[in-house]
């Protein structure tokens, strides 16, 4: 996959993860991404960490979040 040219977006599939909302073509949680950006890691430790994601998966999450209501703390993207 080549994340530079496929925007990101967070998907459900009942065959990946149980259901848990994943960032498509990956096993990566979008909770999982929010919660290391609650954690205040850089956006170079989450790729780092998770070098599958795409580029914009930090900002895909953080707007999934708000949009299905489930913003419970306000998340900071740190550069």
């Amino acid at each position: 996959m080549n994340r530079a040219n496929k925007p990101g977006r967070v998907v459900s599939n009942p065959e990946i993860l149980g259901g848990t909302p994943v960032l498509e073509g990956t096993r990566v949680p979008a909770e999982t991404v929010l919660a290391e950006v609650r954690g205040c890691s850089s956006r170079f430790e989450i790729f780092r960490h998770y070098p599958l994601i795409p580029l914009d998966g930090i900002e895909v999450c953080t707007a999934w979040e708000r949009a299905s209501g489930r913003r419970d703390r306000p998340v900071r993207i740190l550069a």
